[in-house]
């Protein structure tokens, strides 16, 4: 989880770099940006559109894109902690560019309409945590399913979603476990899941996502960060076991050389090879529960 010893590490990776924070700050994100992810073979041409979705809190604004034509599984895209922002889009906009129609959703529309945090800054700059957990706090297990069941019911409703496939979900940092829960409270809609250096995806709470398992019916990618790992390295084990125990499909795997929050692109600890081959495999995971 993002904390004070996940920030430890990622100044010790900068360091490591021969990069100060502002350098990065000024140089990093931008550069990520604008290099941002290989280019898709024979991508798709696309549709983009900032929406606001209904959910039984208010509207929620969110950034859907679609190819221009055709019927598409569709996919809701969960941000990390930081929000929504430029680098999400981006991803969303990749992700659609591979044949999905795509939600980017806003988890703090409650609290926030937009970008909270301002540019070139990241979770690790003084004063940003203190920002955001306002915003953190704003969400429970309960909300990422009601908003959950909301994203489902607006793509649902869009001309560009094949309501014969199943539904894939992605969540980033804390909202890892919302792929989880929301595959628990629609088993029959939701399809496939990929957590990406998710938190709390396994512990001893009576709450703990893993014990959703069960009530699942998604095939799942868990990419784990290798700091998340040594710090809890129970915690893929008892995932292990309870997709065992229920007979459903999880691919789980602890990447070499990763600190949290490596996949996205605007991220001080983005492992550009790491993140390009979780990304191979979400689509791999896309491509065979969302068929």
């Amino acid at each position: 989880m993002c904390d004070e010893l996940t920030n430890k590490d990622a100044e010790e990776y900068l360091r490591r770099k021969g990069l100060t924070r502002r350098e990065f700050n000024k140089h990093g994100a931008g550069a990520a940006l604008a290099l941002f992810l290989p280019m898709v073979a024979m991508a798709k041409d696309l549709v983009e559109q900032d929406v606001m979705v209904e959910t039984p809190d208010g509207m929620a604004d969110c950034y859907f894109v679609r190819p221009v034509s055709g019927k598409h599984a569709a996919v809701i895209v969960w941000p990390d902690i930081v929000g929504t922002r430029p680098a999400f889009r981006a991803m969303g906009k990749r992700l659609a560019s591979s044949g999905y129609s795509v939600l980017v959703v806003n988890p703090y529309y409650r609290t926030a309409k937009g970008t909270i945090v301002p540019e070139g800054k990241t979770f690790r700059d003084p004063g940003i945590r203190e920002l955001l957990m306002p915003h953190a706090r704003s969400l429970s297990p309960e909300t990422c399913v009601t908003d959950g069941r909301a994203f489902v019911e607006f793509l649902d409703q869009q001309p560009s979603v094949d309501t014969n496939r199943k539904i894939g979900t992605t969540g980033y940092c804390m909202t890892g476990s919302y792929t989880m829960r929301l595959a628990a409270a629609m088993p029959d809609r939701i399809g496939a899941g990929g957590s990406f250096h998710g938190g709390g995806l396994a512990t001893d709470a009576e709450d703990s996502p893993h014990l959703l398992v069960p009530k699942m019916k998604a095939g799942f990618l868990f990419a784990i960060a290798a700091n998340d790992d040594k710090r809890d390295p129970g915690a893929k084990d008892l995932l292990r076991k309870a997709f065992v125990n229920a007979g459903t499909s999880a691919e789980i795997e602890v990447y070499a050389d990763t600190l949290h929050g490596w996949c996205p692109p605007d991220s001080a600890v983005y492992n550009e090879a790491q993140a390009e081959r979780a990304w191979s495999r979400l689509l791999a995971l896309f491509e065979r529960e969302l068929a």
